[in-house]
């Protein structure tokens, strides 16, 4: 006698992907895109640390229906015959049926299930097709699911930005004594008084926009500093030509 469908894959075919995660209302990128083999449930990115240790799938968006990589969905189940499109350059498999009603009897491939028109060889045009295709006429699926004891997620999942390692520099810079704007303004205010001071001011704002370009006060600096360089040379400027005795045209 025939298994049936093991529950992981039940829950990637029921499970809602692409909605609001309920425990992470509040949170940005919130979406539910991940499933979780193990707890056969569908998971947004901020519950992964609860499931670290879980065989996770990405769930992907194509033309409105969810699909699975290819390559990693071949690592669980048989999926051969099922037809696979290339999204970035990565072949897919969608997970649901896609039902068409055939206009036209012609040559070519049909979906087993749902009569979708499918290039040569594929029968199938997604996994649920083929698993209702195995169990119709098999009654057991077992021959096609594949031993995985470990399954980690693409390395292209988009993760929020308060999970990366720029919320991590960030703190990182947050706890430094001096920030980049403060230093910058230290130095114009103790060399104030001379330009060659101003040049400095300003070759040491345009080395550390270079070091250090992703800190958005650094502009700042750089502004403020061509700013009072400016403003210092116009000064001068205008001081050197009061110098001196105006010259006054001859009276007749």
């Amino acid at each position: 006698m025939g298994i049936p469908k093991p529950a992981w894959l039940e829950a990637l075919y029921t499970q809602k992907f692409f909605v609001g995660c309920s425990y992470h209302e509040t949170a940005k990128k919130n979406e539910k895109n991940i499933c979780c083999l193990d707890c056969c449930t569908s998971i947004c990115p901020h519950c992964l640390p609860s499931h670290r240790f879980h065989r996770l799938l990405q769930v992907r968006r194509y033309v409105y229906h969810d699909v699975v990589r290819l390559e990693d969905l071949q690592k669980l189940i048989d999926c051969s015959n099922v037809q696979a499109y290339t999204i970035n350059s990565a072949k897919v498999v969608f997970i649901k049926k896609r039902p068409q009603n055939r206009q036209f009897k012609g040559s070519g491939n049909y979906c087993t299930s749902c009569d979708r028109s499918l290039q040569e060889p594929f029968i199938h045009c997604s996994l649920g097709c083929k698993v209702d295709y195995v169990l119709k006429h098999h009654k057991d699926i077992s021959p096609y699911l594949r031993s995985c004891n470990t399954l980690q997620l693409s390395p292209d999942l988009l993760m929020p930005q308060d999970m990366t390692g720029e919320d991590q520099e960030m703190t990182n810079e947050s706890s430094t004594p001096h920030s980049t704007i403060v230093d910058c303004e230290e130095q114009m205010m103790s060399s104030s008084s001379g330009s060659s001071g101003s040049e400095n001011n300003v070759a040491y704002c345009m080395t550390t926009q270079i070091v250090r370009k992703k800190r958005s006060g650094l502009y700042l600096c750089v502004r403020s500093a061509i700013n009072r360089v400016s403003d210092h040379e116009d000064m001068a400027t205008s001081i050197s030509r009061r110098k001196g005795i105006p010259h006054r045209s001859p009276l007749c």
